[in-house]
């Protein structure tokens, strides 16, 4: 299995970015599922059914990272994968269970902080991470890049949305490290992903999401990238 990820070091780096780094803050923020939060809908991410439905990622092995209310781990497990799914919102996670036992698919929800979530390695064909990556601060990146190749199998598939710039908060790491905070979340540039994922996988399309009408059968916006990265064999 991957090690829980117990450095001290990262760790006290961690307890400077109080304002969204535990799930107490994540469960007051799900809390209320009628704010009008554009994800809070049923919708997967259009560019992840995009990605199944042509065939280009096989049903498998899935982890959601950062599963929020459960409705892309829906989807996946509808079109047959395996589907595990991990957050550290408990509120998020009932919610997710209740969206799965209304679906009536089998979705494994476990309430942990990703760091800690037991995964053995080169076990995964498909890994997504749908919001989670631009709340990292930025000594946790290089982990999460690294932690989240060394799940996947050769020839895995890692699908990610992210805030573009102008869906972030524009702050740069410097002021980011200065104010102890991502300020509601850091936008990326493409330079920037290509940077951080290509040094572990090999990114196959990159793109801005395409936006989808509200209460669609899709979520999409344009603020946020679409990212679909493969370990090679």
């Amino acid at each position: 299995m991957l090690p829980p990820d117990d450095d001290p070091a990262l760790q006290a780096l961690d307890a400077l970015y109080a304002d969204r780094s535990g799930g107490d803050w994540w469960d007051r923020f799900y809390a209320d599922r009628h704010k009008p939060v554009p994800f809070f809908g049923s919708a997967p991410d259009e560019c992840l059914v995009e990605w199944v439905g042509a065939d280009l990622v096989a049903p498998g092995a899935a982890l959601d990272l950062g599963c929020g209310n459960g409705r892309n781990a829906v989807y996946l497990a509808q079109q047959g994968f395996s589907v595990d799914a991990v957050d550290q919102s408990a509120t998020a996670c009932a919610w997710a269970r209740e969206r799965c036992q209304a679906a009536g698919v089998n979705v494994r929800l476990h309430h942990v902080s990703l760091w800690q979530h037991p995964v053995a390695p080169a076990s995964l064909d498909l890994v997504i991470d749908s919001g989670c990556f631009h709340h990292l601060p930025p000594h946790r990146r290089g982990p999460y890049v690294q932690r989240v190749a060394a799940a996947l199998k050769p020839g895995g598939w890692f699908s990610m949305v992210c805030f573009r710039p102008e869906g972030g908060s524009g702050l740069t790491d410097e002021q980011v490290l200065a104010q102890h905070s991502l300020g509601g979340g850091l936008g990326y540039t493409e330079a920037q992903l290509r940077s951080h994922w290509g040094t572990a996988l090999q990114v196959h399309t990159l793109r801005p999401m395409r936006p989808q009408p509200a209460g669609g059968a899709l979520f999409g916006q344009p603020f946020l990238w679409a990212l679909l990265a493969r370990k090679q064999g």
